[in-house]
């Protein structure tokens, strides 16, 4: 018989039951709503609760289903997953070794690999990467430190909290901090580090009431003693031949007075300096701005056409070499932080793997090298990156997006919007708040350590005592017919002198 009690006491049992899973899963949701948003080591958790979680999860089972549902480790544009991984993990302080051998492909033209000698340099022989002077004639010159620092990320294009993090990040591991073309701010000084300001077509912060370089504001700019350098943008990465691009819904009330600009309206700098129309117009700007300022004076470009150079070089010779830039960032023309037409970012100018040899070739043809110091920049995020370019000639590296990275960027592609998941490049308050600056800017001098650490690490297996010793003759490039030969036959115009002169070990040596 159908006990119809029975059945309302089984069905009463389960909706309690039922009703105390939900009451339970409600009151975690509520706990981890209020631990997520009160947390600040993870941005995407604080800036979403609850949901955030689902994304960990994801990258987490992904692990055991990429090959079915995922693209490979090396397979994403701009940054793969490894190389976003890499950095991830070396902000973090955690270990990159990895297992089972490399998934990285050695057959391609191009690839790069080191040449490891018989006989590695002892861990006790070995030496940190010497310190370099840049202007050694100004007034002012600057001993650089670090291989590795921050290139130009302006306060506009990224953050409050972000220039803030990279700021006292800096200062920790010891590097530069370029200010971007959007000036000086509070921020880029509050933490203390070493300071590049740029000077963009626009010439924010140093620039008159009609849009002129003012020297009374280059002067003031330079009486702060965290500026150290001064760097005339020509042109970047993310888009050569046109001027940066901020948003109307960017530009801020604080960041318009910085820039000098008004507010709520797109920020569109000159496609080039309207007042350098020449190669001595460039030569007598940078004489201008270093005998106002008293400090080291260079200029940032991309390479496309290079028999300028030659001009360019010329001119220096016969005017004297100290008329010279005190330095050069040389970009690359795969794209960048900036906003940026597509049409520029896929098809106009040369990547770094070429033109950074180009320009150290043209330097030494003329006798400039000891001179002028090279500082490259353009998708150099990790340690094989980084010695690759001190093998062609390079004395430092600047990044951007390997410190994005640092800093918790996913590569969510919002740097153009105001919408940035991780609250780098958006001035929504609300967004902001995933991004705590103390941590951050731990995340920053570690990615500065390991990364150094292991371009070490390549450089003691190939013989030499430090980075700053890596020569063409160290790395090795894949040609067409699948073999590859030393660098130094590739680009076999390098004149056998340092880099860097003015290092006293290898001035020893010489």
């Amino acid at each position: 018989m159908f006990n119809h009690e029975l059945m309302v006491t089984i069905l009463n049992y389960f909706a309690i039951v039922f009703i105390f899973i939900i009451g339970i899963l409600a009151l975690v949701i509520i706990i981890t709503y209020f631990l997520d948003i009160f947390q600040s080591k993870q941005a995407i958790r604080r800036n979403y609760p609850v949901i955030g979680h689902f994304r960990y999860m994801f990258e987490h089972i992904g692990t055991f289903f990429r090959q079915y549902f995922f693209s490979a480790d090396r397979e994403e544009l701009p940054f793969n997953r490894a190389e976003r991984s890499w950095v991830y993990r070396a902000a973090k302080n955690l270990s990159n070794t990895v297992a089972f051998g490399s998934t990285r492909d050695l057959k391609p033209v191009g690839s790069v690999f080191f040449v490891n000698c018989p006989f590695p340099t002892l861990a006790d022989a070995a030496a940190e990467p010497e310190p370099v002077i840049i202007g050694s004639d100004c007034r002012q010159p600057y001993c650089a430190h670090s291989i590795l620092n921050i290139s130009g990320m302006s306060y506009g294009a990224i953050s409050k909290p972000a220039v803030l993090a990279l700021s006292k990040g800096a200062k920790k591991a010891g590097c530069w901090l370029n200010t971007g073309e959007g000036g000086l701010s509070p921020y880029h000084l509050r933490g203390g580090a070493d300071i590049v300001f740029q000077i963009g077509t626009a010439k924010y912060g140093v620039r008159d009431d009609a849009g002129n370089l003012s020297d009374d504001k280059l002067r003031n700019i330079a009486r702060h003693e965290q500026v150290k350098m001064f760097e005339i943008k020509m042109s970047q990465g993310a888009k050569p031949g046109k001027g940066g691009i901020l948003p109307g819904n960017k530009v801020t009330e604080e960041i318009a007075q910085i820039r000098g600009i008004p507010q709520g309206i797109d920020s569109i700098s000159p496609n080039r300096h309207p007042d350098i129309n020449s190669i001595d117009d460039l030569l007598d700007m940078i004489e201008r701005v270093r005998n106002v300022t008293g400090k080291p004076v260079g200029f940032k470009i991309v390479l496309g056409s290079y028999d300028w150079l030659d001009e360019l070089f010329n001119a220096i010779n016969q005017r004297g070499q100290q008329s010279a830039p005190d330095f050069i960032t040389l970009d690359s023309a795969d794209g960048g932080t900036g906003a940026a037409p597509m049409s520029l970012i896929d098809y106009v100018g040369l990547p770094i793997s070429e033109s950074l040899p180009l320009l150290i070739d043209a330097l030494n043809r003329h006798a400039l090298r000891s001179r002028i110091k090279v500082i490259a920049s353009g998708k150099l995020i990790n340690p094989a990156n980084v010695a690759w370019a001190l093998c062609v000639g390079a004395d430092f590296i600047s990044s951007a997006r390997g410190f994005m990275f640092a800093l918790g960027c996913i590569q969510a592609l919002q740097c153009n919007k105001n919408t940035c998941p991780t609250g780098i490049t958006t001035h929504k308050k609300n967004l902001q708040k995933g991004l705590d600056v103390n941590i951050k800017s731990e995340r920053v001098k570690n990615f500065v350590e390991n990364l150094v650490h292991e371009v070490c690490i390549i450089s003691h297996s190939v013989g030499v005592h430090s980075p700053r010793e890596l020569r063409r003759i160290h790395a090795r490039i894949v040609q067409h017919t699948g073999f590859s030969v030393p660098l130094n036959e590739v680009y076999p115009d390098i004149v056998a002198q340092p880099a860097a002169d003015n290092i006293s070990h290898l001035k020893q040596q010489d």
